[in-house]
Parts: C-alpha cells; structure tokens; sequence
C-alpha cells in the first residue's frame, strides 16, 4: 500500500513512483522567492563581467562577449570594444599556443549558457534539474576566475600593481548566485 511519492517529487496522483529528483513539476515553492527567480538571476549573470581592471585611471571590463575599455577623463581617448569571436580569430596563435586562462574564456562562455538554458527550461517547459543548474554555475564561475587569474597574472597583481588590480566580479556573482538560488539542491548531492 503505496501513498506515492512525496509532494514536489513529481508523480502525484499517477502511481508513477517517479522520484523527479530535478522536481521536474517545476515546484520551487520550498526553495524561497530567490529560488523562484533564479532563473532570472543565472540569464543576468549573461551581462555580469568576468573581471574588471581598474589599470592608472583606464577601465576594462572583460565580459564572456568581450572586453570593453574606457579611458580616463580627459585623455581624449574614447570607449571602445573588442568582441570575443574576434579575440579569438584574429589570433595568429593556434587555439592550443595560448594561455590556458585565455583557452578558458570560451568554457566559461559555455557553461554559463547550459546554466542559464538549464534554468529557462524550467520555467519554460517546466523541465529543470536544480542540481545540475547549480552544478553547471559552480563550473562558470571556476571558469571565469581562471580567466580572471590570468589576467591578473599578465597585469602583474603583487607588490607592483596591488592586490586589486583585476577584480574577479564574475566569478563573485556567480557563486553568490549558485549559493543562494541553488545551495540547497548543491547541498542535496554532497549529503546524500
């Protein structure tokens, strides 16, 4: 004599069994609004900057698209940008030749759009595997501090340069994101 697996499990009413250990029945309740709109948070963390360097009065935001600079004021310099798939073309390097910070740009790139398809997909087809999600914005955020790392490497973080001279504000967003939309279910897969 079977009651059916509990509510927010998937199956209810069926007989089915089925466990849904993703909550496949889109049920997020138990998770907090946070939860609730974690999806909107892992599809903002598309426009977040993998790092920021503050460089003698210049800014560069490096982004999974590219980079985008601005000069102090008054230098007569402009904003300009540089996209990735140029970045990358342009190259006269094989992909292989290059520092494995910069072989770690399109990973980034790519585990942070699984993360957030995984996380529209919940709301869209109410089909998402909360721990897969989270697991997916642990790799993004490794990932982006990679590429964050090399770069402080290349613009001399130390005694020089200052500890804070490649902010890894990607990487910090995203963990904060996967900690708190998708700790629990993180959680979940370490426990059991």
């Amino acid at each position: 004599m079977s009651e059916g697996p509990p509510p927010g499990f998937g199956g209810e009413g069926t007989g089915t069994g089925s466990t849904g250990a993703g909550r496949a029945d889109g049920d997020a309740s138990a998770h907090g609004p946070v939860s609730r709109a974690g999806w909107a948070l892992v599809l903002a963390l598309l426009a977040v900057p993998m790092a920021v360097i503050p460089a003698a009065g210049d800014l560069t935001v490096v982004s999974l698209w590219g980079f985008l600079s601005a000069a102090a004021p008054g230098s007569g310099a402009a904003v300009g940008g540089y996209p990735v798939w140029d970045y990358f073309l342009d190259q006269s390097r094989s992909f292989a030749a290059l520092p494995a910070s910069i072989r770690a740009w399109p990973l980034a790139i790519g585990f942070h759009v699984l993360a957030a398809s995984s996380a529209a997909s919940g709301v869209v087809v109410g089909r998402e595997d909360r721990r897969v999600t989270g697991g997916l914005l642990v790799l993004a955020a490794t990932a982006s501090l990679w590429v964050s790392v090399g770069l402080a490497t290349r613009f001399g973080v130390g005694i020089t340069a200052g500890p804070f001279a490649v902010l890894p504000v990607g990487a910090v967003a995203t963990l904060a994101v996967a900690a708190v939309a998708y700790g629990g279910d993180l959680r979940a897969i370490v426990t059991r």
